[in-house]
């Protein structure tokens, strides 16, 4: 498991809730993976108070499960609430993406352009590992762009269910048309071009439906059938 480093004034409820969250999300904890308190707590430095706040917070959404007298544990990746995030993730990122056509500035598509470049060129050296946490930056910059990054962090938990799918779609099925697609929704905000913006989202966000039958033939392991 990664641990990171605590920012400045981050209670230490928030502090645990961000390295688990990151940890499910880039499967370095992966389904099933049993979750203690005491050795969570003794390797972030902080008390189990906190740790246990933040994994009954991750319980609530479905993302560990709390089993009397026997622990917690990363829940199995379901199905079902993988398509309710990915449709929560369709609506918001079409809306989203439609407002930042209207409001991206030369900072806005500087920052989105930043990220891109990186992808591509990390793609380009075969650096693959690095391109998932730029996908997660590039859609969060979005709804900066859009001035929308409080929804962002409110519904980043709901939406660790189906980023586990993307992160699996990148590592296991190593998909990286997402790349493209991503210089083509740069373009689309650029020329604010709504039609065609709304329309990239779509077809990224579906891509992992089909991806995801694929995985399931990976790593049976990992899911709730």
């Amino acid at each position: 498991m990664e641990i990171y480093s605590k920012e400045t004034k981050e209670s230490a409820r928030d502090y645990a809730l961000r390295v688990l969250k990151g940890n499910i999300i880039s499967l370095d904890l992966k389904p099933g993976t049993p979750i203690s308190e005491n050795d969570l707590a003794a390797q972030l430095g902080i008390s189990r108070t906190p740790v246990r706040e933040a994994i009954i917070e991750l319980s609530k959404a479905y993302i560990i499960e709390i089993y009397p007298q026997r622990g917690s544990f990363v829940s199995l990746i379901d199905p079902k609430m993988v398509e309710e995030a990915r449709f929560l993730r369709r609506v918001m990122d079409a809306a989203v993406i439609e407002m930042a056509c209207d409001l991206a500035d030369t900072e806005g598509i500087a920052l989105l352009e930043e990220n891109v470049m990186l992808q591509e060129f990390y793609l380009s050296k075969g650096m693959t590992e690095k391109i998932f946490a730029l996908d997660n930056d590039f859609h969060r910059k979005i709804y900066v762009v859009a001035k929308k990054d409080i929804i962002y962090e409110i519904h980043s938990t709901i939406m660790i269910h189906f980023d586990r799918v993307r992160s699996l779609s990148v590592f296991t099925v190593k998909d990286f048309k997402i790349v493209d697609e991503h210089r083509q929704m740069l373009e689309a905000i650029r020329a604010r071009d709504k039609e065609k913006a709304v329309a990239l989202v779509a077809k990224h966000l579906n891509r992992y439906e089909i991806d995801q039958k694929e995985i399931i033939k990976q790593r049976p392991e990992y899911f709730k059938l």
